[in-house]
C-alpha cells in the first residue's frame, strides 16, 4: 500500500509541476484549503477518494494516471534501468 501512497504523491507533484500550476493554483482548482496539496504531495496528509477525483480533474488526467509508478520516467530511461539491473543480475550468476 505504501507503494501506492508514494507513487500517487510523486504522481501529483510531477503532473502538477509538468503543467506548471502552483499548489495553491492546484487547491482552488479542486475548492480545498490552500496546505492540503502541499500535505498531500509531503505524504503528510492522505486524500478522500472524492479529493483523488478533483485533483485527477483538475489536472486532466485519470485516476488511474495518479498511481502509476513513476510517470516522470521516460520509456528509454527505464529501459537502461531494466537492463542494468538485468546486467548486474546475470554478473551475479
Amino acid at each position: 500500500m505504501d507503494d501506492y501512497s508514494e507513487a500517487f504523491r510523486q504522481n501529483v507533484k510531477y503532473y502538477r509541476r509538468r503543467q506548471s500550476v502552483s499548489q495553491t493554483e492546484l487547491s482552488i482548482r479542486c475548492d480545498c484549503a490552500i496546505g492540503t496539496i502541499g500535505g498531500i504531495e509531503a505524504g503528510k496528509s492522505k486524500p478522500s477518494f472524492d479529493m483523488i477525483l478533483k485533483i485527477a480533474n483538475a489536472l486532466k488526467v485519470t485516476p488511474a494516471d495518479l498511481f502509476i509508478c513513476d510517470v516522470s520516467k521516460d520509456k528509454a530511461k527505464i529501459k537502461r534501468e531494466l537492463k542494468d539491473q538485468f546486467d548486474t543480475m546475470i554478473d551475479q550468476l
